[in-house]
């Protein structure tokens, strides 16, 4: 009879049942108390793990009978003077270690429901953003092995259990955590990282040299559809790295935007700064003011009854960035206006000019001044 009987409460058995009647209460047990499944109870995360400890210590026939010879104290290593509750127990128990696993694989031990995902960053400008773009990328990845199918044996040869760990993949090790106190916890096998088996040199397959997967270089293709953003990711599901029993995981491409000297961008909207002369300013203008992302011009006009101030903005609407699964439809784009003004050579100018003719009426002179203006402007643009 046991001398502790709460791990067997937790699973809801006696403490006599056999392997089978352990495996069937904690998925019961295990599948009432998930978190998952207990969103507004905040105790079901801690109950889970509780399960799952008793699950782990009884499942094995080894610390069962530790347990149920000295209880917890026989466990965690304590002398029987020891006055330790089950949570600390359980927290002593798997520190330092790899912890259990509580997927819902019961067979001899907890497996992973998929490999890792592996993420790539790549590189994106705003055009690329705007327009679109079709990306080949070379990569590299694991995959199961073609020679031994994944075993890594050469021919018939059989992996032996793990002399170290006894085929579990994982051992107890002790840490004293304090002055005649030590803490127990588990640890990945270091001699057959965590499979369980291990086979001789000789019988190592010669392709993989018994790994069970080799590396590939494989050619993926993505599209960067337009409107996408600055980080946004690309999944490719089940482009990941192979492993034996275990579905392979996701390519992850992770997009990263490059600053762009023109254009600055908020969501859906675009930002672009312009410079126009004084004399576009006073009198008007109707002109190709901005080149697109796309290679268009884009013609902005101003009436000449309107005067455009330092920095005052034009919105023009539908101009901006795609948006994202609706690229039919665009963000604004805000064109910010500054003025060029013109230097000491261009008012040398006009002071010869005007002192050349006879005095003028003051609106016909600014005119005068306003076209010399626009005439310099283009000037400084054709050089």
């Amino acid at each position: 009879m046991a001398v502790e009987t709460e791990l067997y409460e937790l699973l809801g058995i006696a403490p006599n049942a056999s392997e089978a009647e352990i495996k069937k209460a904690y998925r019961k047990k295990a599948m009432e108390h998930h978190p998952d499944k207990n969103i507004n109870d905040p105790e079901a995360a801690e109950k889970f793990q509780e399960i799952g400890a008793a699950y782990e210590i009884l499942s094995d026939s080894q610390t069962r009978q530790v347990y149920d010879t000295h209880g917890m104290e026989g466990i965690s290593g304590k002398g029987p003077s020891a006055t330790t509750g089950l949570e600390e127990i359980f927290e002593q128990f798997f520190s330092g270690g790899a912890g259990p696993s509580f997927g819902f694989d019961f067979g001899s031990g907890p497996k992973r429901r998929k490999g890792e995902d592996t993420v790539v960053p790549y590189d994106v400008t705003l055009e690329d953003l705007y327009n679109g773009k079709s990306v080949k990328l070379n990569m590299e990845k694991e995959v199961i092995c073609s020679t031994c199918k994944g075993s890594g044996a050469k021919g018939s040869a059989k992996p032996k259990a793990c002399f170290n760990c006894s085929g579990k993949g994982w051992t107890f090790v002790q840490t004293q955590i304090a002055p005649s106190q030590l803490a127990t916890s588990r640890a990945q096998c270091r001699e057959c990282k965590g499979a369980g088996e291990l086979l001789k040199e000789k019988d190592r397959c010669k392709k993989c040299k018994g790994s069970k997967t080799v590396k590939e270089k494989v050619r993926q293709e993505i599209f960067i559809e337009k409107g996408m953003t600055d980080r946004q990711r690309i999944v490719l599901a089940g482009a990941g790295d192979q492993e034996p029993d275990v579905p392979a995981g996701d390519v992850v491409i992770q997009l990263k935007a490059k600053p762009h000297e023109s254009f600055e961008r908020s969501g859906n909207d675009l930002l672009t700064r312009v410079k126009i002369t004084l004399s576009e300013a006073l009198l008007g203008f109707s002109r190709v003011l901005v080149t697109h992302l796309d290679g268009r011009g884009v013609r902005v006009s101003s009436p000449p009854s309107k005067i455009i101030k330092p920095d005052q903005t034009i919105v023009l609407r539908g101009e901006g960035m795609p948006i994202y699964k609706r690229s039919h439809e665009k963000g604004d784009l805000y064109v910010v206006l500054s003025l060029e003004m013109p230097d000491e050579s261009w008012l040398n100018a006009v002071n010869k000019q005007v002192s050349m003719n006879v005095p003028e009426p003051v609106p016909y002179l600014m005119h005068h001044i306003l076209r010399l203006s626009h005439h310099y402007y283009h000037q400084r643009r054709m050089t």
